[in-house]
C-alpha cells in the first residue's frame, strides 16, 4: 500500500497531439470507455492548459471551482464525469482557495460515495458533446489521396501506415539543416516511383497540402505543370518523400565509440559501484575471465535496461523505416499493376470554408441556435433588441467581468416601485459622512467657514428633514424639469429622438402618467424615446461593422439576438459594383 501522500499504483502516459485537437478528445473518449468497461478504475486527464475538461464546460462550473483548487478533483469513474467538491474533505472546510486533494483521498471518496460527486448535467453535456459521434467519427477524420511516391515508401507504408504521421511532421517542421539530406536522396531516390493511395488524417493532409514548397534541383524530384491532371498527386508524393528522407537522415547511427561513451559516464560508475557493494562479482579477481564475463553481462543489462528502460516503447521513426526496408522485398512491377486500378481519392472541398460556414461553426461552438429561416421568425422585433440590452445592463458584474444572459427570453425586465422608493429614500436621507471621497475632496476645495453659509445649510437641512419622501421625490422631479428646460435651448436635445403623439413606445404609457401638463407646458420638452434611441444607436453601430465582428453583434448574439443583414446597404453596394 502507498504511504501517506504517495500516488498509488497506476498506468499513465503522455501523448503529443500536435495541431490536431480532435486527437486529444479522442483520447478522452478512450479514457471514458476504459472506465466504463472496468468499473473499478478511476482516470483523470489534463494537458498543457490544465484541466481542459473544465475549460470546455466553463460556462456551467460552480462558483467555488477555480484553477487553484481543481487539482485531483476531476475524474472519470464508471464511465461518468465526477467532480469532488471541497466540502467533502475535513482539512479544507469549504475553503474555495484550498489546495487540491491527494490522489489517495480522491480515490477513497470515489470508491465509497461516487454517486454524490457526479458532475452536474450541463457540465457533463458540454464535455460529452465534444466526444459524441465516436467511434464512427474516426472514419470521418480520415482522408485518402493519390500520391506519386518512391516504391520503397509504398512498401514501408504497407507495413506501417502510421509512419505517414511522423513523415508529414518532419516535412511540416523542416529547417535548412534537414533539407541538406534532401539534396541527394540517398534512401528514397526519385528513379522508381509509382502511383498509390495514402490514408491521412484530415489534419495531416491539410498540413501537407497547404505548404508551399519547391524541391531542390539536385534532388531529381520534378513536378509537371499545374494544369496536369495528376499535379496534386505528384506534389503530395514529393513532399511526403522529403519527410521520409528527413526521418532517415536523423536515424541513430551507432558509432564504434558509442558503447564506450555510454559506459564512461557517472551513471555507469554508480551502477558499477552498486554491483560491487552487493558482491555481484562473487570475489572474482578483476581482469579474470569470470570477472570479464560478469562485467560484459552487466554492461549489456545497463545499456538495455538503464539507458533505454524496458517499459519504453519510443522508437526512432527513421530506424523503424530503415529496418522495414531491409526486411521487405520491393516488387516494382506488382506495385505498377496495382497503380493501374486505384480507388478514387476523397474530395478535399472540406478545406474551403465559406464565411457562412465559419459563422455556423462559431454558433455551434457557443451552443447557440441560429434563427429559423421561416418568414414568421424573420420578423425581428426591435423591442426585443431593446429589452435584451436592458437585461444585459441589469446583470450583476464583478471584477471578473459581466455575466452575459444567454437569451433575451431568459428573464423579463421588471421594475419594483416600492424598492426603488426605499432606495431613493436612503440616498436622500444619507448622512454627510457617507459621501464618497470625490465629494469630500470637492468640498475641501471651497471655503465653508462663513457663518452665514453654515446657517443657511443648517436651515435647509432642517427643512429637508420635515419633508416627506413623496415631497422629496417631487422636489427632485422639479429639479429635473428645470434641467430639461436649460438643455432645451442647446443642441444636446437635438441628438435624441423624441416620442411622437400616439407613438406605440414602451415608455409611452409612462409619459402619459406624468400628467397632462408635462407636454402642454412646453412643446419642446417632449419626452425622449429611450428605446428608439437605443435601437437606433445599436443598428448604426451594427451597420458600421460591415458584416465583421464587433461589439454590437457580439453582445447581442451572446444574448440570443441575431440581427439580419442590412439589405439596403447590400443592395447599394451591388448597384455601385454594377
Amino acid at each position: 500500500l502507498p504511504g501517506p501522500g504517495e500516488t498509488p499504483a497506476h498506468v499513465g502516459g503522455t501523448t503529443l497531439f500536435g495541431d490536431n485537437v480532435e486527437d486529444e478528445w479522442f483520447i478522452v473518449y478512450l479514457v471514458r470507455e476504459i472506465t466504463r468497461d472496468f468499473p473499478g478504475l478511476a482516470a483523470r486527464i489534463d494537458d498543457n492548459d490544465g484541466e481542459f475538461l473544465l475549460i470546455e464546460a466553463a460556462d456551467f462550473l460552480p462558483k467555488w471551482l477555480n484553477p487553484e483548487n481543481s487539482e485531483n478533483r476531476v475524474f472519470f469513474y464508471k464511465g461518468e464525469l465526477h467532480i469532488i467538491p471541497p466540502s467533502e474533505t475535513d482539512e479544507e472546510e469549504c475553503d474555495p482557495w484550498a489546495a487540491g486533494l491527494t490522489i489517495s483521498q480522491a480515490l477513497t471518496l470515489l470508491s465509497s460515495r461516487s454517486e454524490e460527486f457526479l458532475a452536474a448535467e450541463p457540465i457533463r453535456t458540454a464535455v460529452y458533446k465534444r466526444i459524441s459521434g465516436y467511434p464512427d467519427k474516426i472514419q470521418a477524420s480520415f482522408h485518402r489521396a493519390h500520391c506519386y511516391l518512391p516504391a520503397g515508401i509504398v512498401a514501408v507504408l504497407r507495413q506501417r501506415p502510421s509512419l505517414v504521421a511522423p513523415a508529414v511532421q518532419a516535412f511540416y517542421l523542416r529547417d535548412p539543416v534537414d533539407l541538406r539530406a534532401c539534396r541527394s536522396f540517398q534512401t528514397f531516390p526519385p528513379d522508381e516511383r509509382v502511383m498509390t493511395i495514402v490514408t491521412f488524417t484530415k489534419c495531416l493532409y491539410a498540413q501537407l497540402v497547404q505548404q508551399k514548397f519547391l524541391p531542390d534541383r539536385r534532388s531529381g524530384y520534378t513536378l509537371p505543370l499545374p494544369s496536369h491532371p495528376q499535379y496534386k498527386a505528384y506534389e503530395l508524393g514529393m513532399k511526403l518523400a522529403h519527410g521520409f528522407e528527413i526521418l532517415c537522415s536523423k536515424c541513430s547511427k551507432a558509432s564504434p565509440d558509442s558503447k564506450r561513451n555510454a559506459l564512461s559516464g557517472p551513471l555507469w560508475e554508480r551502477f558499477l559501484s552498486s554491483l560491487k557493494e552487493k558482491h555481484y562479482f562473487k570475489g572474482e579477481m578483476e581482469g579474470s575471465a569470470k570477472y570479464l564475463e560478469l562485467l560484459r553481462m552487466a554492461e549489456d543489462y545497463f545499456q538495455q535496461s538503464v539507458i533505454k528502460p524496458e517499459g519504453s516503447v519510443e522508437v526512432n521513426p527513421g530506424d523503424e523505416i530503415l529496418a522495414l526496408l531491409r526486411a521487405t522485398t520491393v516488387d516494382l512491377k506488382e506495385l505498377e499493376r496495382e497503380a493501374a486500378c486505384l480507388p478514387p481519392e476523397d474530395d478535399d472541398s472540406w478545406l474551403e470554408i465559406t464565411p457562412d460556414d465559419l459563422d455556423q461553426m462559431l454558433k455551434e461552438a457557443r451552443n447557440e441556435t441560429p434563427p429559423s429561416s421561416s418568414e414568421e421568425e424573420q420578423k425581428y422585433e426591435l423591442e426585443a433588441v431593446a429589452e435584451s440590452m436592458k437585461a444585459f445592463v441589469s446583470k450583476v458584474s464583478t471584477h471578473e467581468g459581466a455575466e452575459m444572459p444567454w437569451s433575451s427570453d431568459e428573464s423579463h425586465v421588471t421594475f419594483d416601485v416600492d424598492s426603488f422608493t426605499k432606495a431613493l429614500d436612503k440616498i436622500l436621507e444619507a448622512d454627510s459622512e457617507e459621501l464618497d471621497s470625490d465629494d469630500l475632496d470637492e468640498e475641501q476645495e471651497f471655503d465653508f467657514s462663513d457663518e452665514d453659509d453654515e446657517d443657511f445649510n443648517a436651515e435647509n437641512q432642517r427643512e429637508d428633514e420635515k419633508l416627506s419622501p413623496n415631497e422629496l421625490i417631487g422636489s427632485l422631479k422639479s429639479y429635473m424639469k428645470e434641467m430639461d428646460r436649460e438643455l432645451a435651448h442647446t443642441n444636446v436635445g437635438k441628438s435624441f429622438t423624441t416620442q411622437r403623439k400616439g407613438a406605440s413606445s414602451i415608455n409611452a404609457a409612462a409619459s402619459q402618467d406624468a400628467g397632462p401638463d408635462s407636454g402642454a407646458e412646453d412643446p419642446e420638452l417632449t419626452p425622449v424615446d429611450v428605446d428608439m434611441n437605443l435601437v437606433a444607436n445599436l443598428l448604426e453601430s451594427y451597420s458600421a461593422q460591415s458584416g465583421l465582428a464587433g461589439p454590437t453583434s457580439n453582445i447581442l448574439q451572446s444574448m440570443g439576438v441575431y440581427l439580419p443583414d442590412n439589405a439596403d446597404r447590400i443592395g447599394s453596394d451591388k448597384g455601385a459594383t454594377k
